[in-house]
């Protein structure tokens, strides 16, 4: 069957309307899912839910450290449901700004410094009016070098932590706090060819399941399907359920696929590099937005903002899958959060696993997920 029957089969059965929306380069279509609600709506239910659960300090579950502080107001500014200038936004900043180390430009320094940096960075570029975080977004940029494994931590290009980063100072290194990492500076305006950049992308590929040049581990032949998995360090970790497959292979799973390949177009790695070849691969015979491939529910919203984030810096509308179905990705995801949206506006993952039970985590990364999803509402 051609992809253009598959196509119009979808658009046939994707069911009930959740409100027509314009993707640029493809007609208007509509949207499987709740018939009452259009995306506009979704994502301002989404973003009040989010302003109404700010504490009086300005944080978002501050028990948890400032992380989904960062979180909520990166969403709020990239959905563009706030204004640097609003109070839900110069509050939440602030706050953020508390936690900023003069000695040594991180935020909270410890066992989350990493993770937090990294996405309180992102805050920080989104409200960067005028340049009023320059000096702040320099800071942390600095910092984040600082805690990547490399020579400056005895680290050589042949040691599977090199290149990496992991939850705070001298943590571990693994693909999703590195991915962080490498979304932070990027996002702040360093080049892809910058030498921590280049650093972090040997960590990544020996990330994959893909047995050649980039990846020197053991089992990176074993399963050789492209995906990815958690970190290589310490023998190799998956979070896939289960981890390993009948060979002792370690199992890839779509969070940390996504991720990676995210990390290779950031490193300015181009379509035909056969790394992003082999995740290509991956993600379309795994593509589903029922499950997080390879975990089932776990980390499900997770997936959903790194798929989305992923897709849109790809540049492709439509998604084939290993049958030939074509899929409008955009389409589908909102569908997906639509249908999963509590009526006060939040998301929250009953499998709770990675904090996924706490909805103003969950609901950032729902928002986030709208937000790369750029679509003009009609």
């Amino acid at each position: 069957m051609s992809p253009s029957i598959h196509r119009r089969r979808f658009l046939r059965e994707s069911g009930a309307v959740l409100g027509a929306l314009a993707i640029a380069g493809q007609p208007a279509i509509t949207l499987a899912g709740d018939p009452t609600m259009t995306y506009d709506e979704i994502v301002t239910r989404a973003a009040t839910f989010l302003k109404s659960r700010q504490k009086a300090d300005g944080s978002w579950s501050s028990e948890r450290g400032p992380g989904i502080t960062g979180l909520a107001v990166t969403a709020l500014l990239r959905a563009k449901r706030a204004t640097p200038a609003e109070p839900a936004v110069t509050r939440g900043l602030a706050y953020l700004e508390g936690f900023i180390s003069p000695r040594s430009g991180g935020l909270a320094e410890g066992p989350n410094s990493n993770y937090v940096t990294a996405i309180a960075l992102m805050a920080f570029k989104e409200a960067n009016v005028g340049g009023k975080y320059d000096s702040q977004i320099k800071a942390g940029q600095s910092y984040l070098k600082n805690l990547q494994w490399d020579e400056t931590e005895n680290k050589n290009p042949d040691d599977p932590f090199y290149g990496g980063a992991g939850y705070g100072s001298r943590s571990r290194p693994d693909l999703s706090n590195t991915s962080f990492f490498i979304e932070a500076l990027r996002e702040t305006g360093l080049p892809a060819d910058d030498p921590n950049l280049k650093k972090a992308l040997v960590f990544v590929s020996r990330c994959q399941n893909l047995k050649g040049e980039f990846n020197d581990q053991a089992w990176a032949g074993k399963v050789n399907d492209g995906g990815f998995i958690y970190t290589p360090a310490a023998g190799g970790v998956s979070m896939a359920v289960p981890d390993k497959d009948e060979n002792g292979g370690l199992r890839s799973y779509a969070s940390m696929t996504y991720a990676g390949l995210k990390s290779m177009i950031y490193a300015g790695l181009k379509p035909d590099d056969p790394r992003v070849k082999a995740a290509t691969d991956y993600i379309t015979k795994h593509y589903t937005l029922e499950e997080n491939p390879g975990m089932g529910q776990a980390g499900l919203y997770y997936y959903y903002q790194t798929f989305a984030k992923t897709l849109s810096m790809v540049g492709r509308h439509e998604i084939m899958d290993d049958k030939g179905l074509g899929h409008f990705w955009k389409v589908e995801l909102v569908g997906a959060l639509a249908r999963r949206q509590n009526n006060d506006g939040s998301w929250v993952n009953p499998a709770d696993r990675f904090m996924e039970g706490d909805p103003n985590l969950v609901t950032s990364y729902g928002l986030l997920a709208l937000a790369y999803s750029n679509y003009a509402v009609k």
